[in-house]
């Protein structure tokens, strides 16, 4: 009688001695961080500096946030909560992290990226910590607590955040398809072109949405491989389900498999926490892997077993886990290719190649430039602070737009475009305002040149000018339904209906 009130005794006891936060971290703990939080605070400027530092050095042109992007976003979060850790108001310290976590799911940021930009973040604020006294191990152990319950909040609301975006954009989605004739479409599901290779790329997407089985995208870096993978996911039949993306390229190897398939406690140095992993959080919807080729033999072999298995073992556990995924994976290689090189399994390769989706190059697609450039023109629109607004590009840029090789595909040409709105400073995008290579006749191998003629151009006027009067039809000269329609705004429909001399009702 007396063990079970003292086994009661301990149990009472032990529910009261949980970890206040996350079931992680102690109020203690909080008060034996306070000189680090204070050096956080007082540092805040070096701490961003050294830290955007590491962040160019890890992701280089493939990161997601310009410089300003960065220092906004994680500047105020960075100030924010370390006057909330100090306040020990966890209920604050929460909404600041998920707002980042929701900014970060709005601008589509990989979760990759964010889980590596956190882990750099640890890294430069490891280097104002104090030196003298030199800090106590335990606190490292408590300031790595307090990093994963920060995880924690923003994974969780970059996912949810993530999901109500996806079915906020399913819900906008132009029903251009039903309105008007499908071969008049430039945009799908976020992607911009008009060229025959698109149009026939738009219908393989539909055709892979319905299905559930493992898909494969080939394509050049820079053609939109994540786009086309979310587009496949958007056209499936649940697409308010989880899409997550994992970039193989940007996680050291040794790190993908965690990821992807979780780990238990106390698995490996760090592991203070059970970790779900990238399958289980996609659960019932999509995981896409962006080049797979990145990935060790042996992980790819792993991987495999998990397809056919429809079941993933966590690092440092003895039990398999059931999951509902379907997968996407990409390679900017021919498969065959890497298949003969020895980076992507044979049988993997099998596996996959079942359905194929390839993305046309930039070079196939020249005559969609147009439509590009103004895409990219109104994007980086709502985005600058610059005092005046560019308002298009003139005949001499987008010909030598034309003429370029584009080895970078539509990713080079959206930084060419951002490029001239930051060294540009006219209404209107010169060739000046253009990097060097466009400059250099043709910036294609032996000399050569795709022109982008003025038929070609005019060919795309034609198709814009029918598309507005079809739109107009449908309204019935609504035009701000016909704007939103088309996915522009009421002012630049005013300006296409004088252009173009449509009537308000066509």
């Amino acid at each position: 009688m007396n063990d079970m009130f003292e086994n009661e005794q301990h149990v009472a006891f032990a529910r009261l001695n949980q970890p206040h936060h996350f079931h992680l971290l102690w109020d203690s703990e909080l008060d034996d961080l306070r000189s680090i939080l204070e050096r956080l605070k007082t540092h805040k400027c070096q701490v961003l500096a050294n830290w955007h530092r590491l962040y160019l050095l890890h992701f280089g042109d493939a990161r997601s946030l310009t410089e300003p992007e960065f220092m906004e976003i994680y500047g105020s979060e960075l100030e924010a909560i370390a006057e909330d850790l100090l306040r020990k108001d966890i209920n604050s310290f929460t909404s600041h992290v998920r707002q980042v976590g929701e900014a970060f799911a709005e601008r589509r940021v990989p979760f990759s990226e964010v889980v590596a930009s956190m882990h750099l973040f640890e890294e430069s604020a490891s280097e104002v910590f104090p030196t003298f006294p030199p800090i106590a191990p335990r606190l490292y152990h408590s300031f790595d607590k307090l990093s994963h319950c920060r995880m924690i909040v923003l994974a969780d609301a970059y996912f949810r955040s993530q999901t109500a975006l996806a079915g906020t954009r399913i819900r906008e989605l132009e029903d251009e398809a039903s309105k008007l004739q499908p071969e008049m479409r430039t945009r799908f599901h976020g992607i911009v072109g008009a060229s025959p290779v698109m149009r026939d790329l738009y219908r393989r997407i539909e055709a892979a949405g319905v299905t559930r089985g493992t898909i494969l995208i080939a394509g050049e870096s820079g053609t939109g491989k994540e786009l086309v993978a979310r587009a496949i996911h958007e056209c499936g039949p649940n697409p308010q389900l989880p899409f997550v993306a994992l970039n193989c390229a940007a996680l050291p190897r040794d790190l993908i498999e965690s990821e992807l398939f979780g780990y238990m406690r106390g698995a490996f140095s760090g592991a203070n926490m059970d970790y779900l992993g990238l399958f289980r959080a996609a659960q019932s919807g999509t995981l896409f892997l962006d080049e797979i080729t990145e990935m060790s033999p042996e992980t790819q072999s792993k991987l495999l077993r998990a397809i056919q298995e429809r079941t993933v073992r966590p690092v440092g556990s003895t039990h398999e886990v059931p999951f509902d995924v379907r997968l996407i994976a990409s390679t900017n290689r021919e498969p065959e290719e890497m298949v003969r090189a020895g980076q992507l399994r044979q049988d993997l390769y099998y596996r996959l190649q079942a359905n194929v989706v390839r993305l046309p190059t930039m070079r196939e697609r020249i005559e969609d430039i147009p439509l590009l450039v103004d895409h990219f023109i109104v994007l980086f629109n709502e985005r600058s602070i610059r005092p005046t607004p560019v308002m298009g590009i003139s005949e001499k840029a987008l010909a030598a737009m034309g003429s370029y090789w584009w080895p970078g595909n539509v990713r080079e040409l959206s930084n060419a475009i951002e490029g001239a709105f930051t060294f540009g400073d006219s209404a209107l995008i010169a060739p000046e305002d253009l990097p060097p290579q466009f400059s250099q006749r043709g910036g294609a191998p032996n000399g050569g040149a795709l022109p982008l003629t003025r038929s070609a151009v005019s060919s795309f006027a034609d198709a814009e000018r029918n598309l507005i009067r079809r739109a107009l039809e449908s309204t019935d000269g609504n035009k701000v339904r016909a704007a939103k329609l088309l996915k522009i705004s009421r002012k630049k429909l005013y300006a296409k209906i004088a252009k173009y001399g449509l009537s308000a009702r066509a």
